[in-house]
């Protein structure tokens, strides 16, 4: 029997064979363990659970196994480190080379569809369990989590405004929230809504495993046709595809609402329309979704 070849690649090329039957990687010191004449490779763990707990007989060539195996001459402690080293060595290189692909990845934002981002708020509502309520954001869907961005502070004659972050479960409640936010005024503020962006995670860019359970960055690569460069959003393409997906999750919208036949509030007219909230007086524009009595 000559098995010294596989154990020989094993070591070169570092693919370990898998024990057929628990399917596990062979230990280092199973590369040369064959239990039977038949030249049929086991673990030592299955080739122990055979003879003890089953019939005892090979898998292959259903001959009985014999209490010691049929082959098996042990890896040397020289050849075990030198197995070890390459291995070591394989997952730097491929760290390396995931390193490597990434790079171009540092400057891409990748449009989220449940995400939405939305400018214009004033400190009085920069706060995000006041945005999660039902008269503002929560109205529209279930939100997953609420960032102020008060790295940005945004100036106009009314004052100072911020921005936020509002992510939901279901992209098709970002959609409602866009359309019935965007454009609506509230304590003297225009709100500008649309879909946000997300930038890929540091550690993932490393091949490393983020520490953070709540990160807020992305650790798999985003949809391609939904990723943007730095020049492509300052030729305004993600705006473009933001109104194609926009359009997209309405008519799903239209097209579901039409199919289960529910009965749905008239919509406010195009024509702009004023409300007396109780703050200040809201103005909503084309077919905002907000009702009457919100505290926009």
């Amino acid at each position: 029997m000559t098995h010294h070849n596989l154990s020989h690649h094993a070591m070169k090329e570092d693919s370990r064979p898998e024990c057929p039957l628990c399917m596990e990687s062979l230990e280092l010191d199973d590369i040369n363990f064959y239990p039977c004449e038949c030249g049929y490779q086991v673990c030592r763990f299955c080739w122990h659970r055979i003879r003890t707990d089953e019939n005892g007989l090979c898998p292959a060539c259903r001959k009985a196994y014999s209490e010691n195996p049929a082959e098996y001459i042990p890896l040397s402690q020289e050849q075990l480190q030198k197995l070890r080293e390459v291995k070591k060595q394989r997952g730097v290189d491929k760290r390396h080379k995931v390193i490597e692909s990434r790079k171009s990845l540092t400057h891409v934002r990748v449009v989220q569809k449940n995400l939405v981002f939305v400018i214009g708020l004033s400190p009085r509502l920069a706060d995000p369990e006041i945005l999660k309520r039902q008269e503002y954001f929560g109205r529209f869907g279930k939100i997953y989590r609420v960032v102020i961005n008060s790295s940005t502070v945004y100036t106009g004659s009314q004052g100072n405004s911020l921005g936020a972050y509002i992510t939901f479960y279901r992209g098709e409640d970002a959609t409602k929230a866009i359309q019935g936010v965007n454009n609506a005024y509230i304590d003297g503020r225009c709100l500008k809504a649309s879909l946000g962006t997300t930038k890929y995670c540091s550690h993932y860019l490393a091949g490393l495993t983020c520490p953070k359970s709540d990160c807020l960055f992305l650790h798999e690569l985003g949809e391609e046709e939904a990723s943007f460069t730095k020049e492509d959003m300052q030729l305004g393409k993600h705006q473009t595809y933001e109104s194609v997906a926009l359009a997209q999750a309405a008519n799903v919208a239209v097209s579901k609402e039409q199919q289960e036949k529910q009965s749905k509030k008239p919509l406010v007219s195009q024509k702009s329309k004023e409300y007396d909230s109780g703050f200040d007086v809201i103005q909503l524009q084309s077919e905002s979704a907000l009702p009457a009595s919100a505290h926009w």
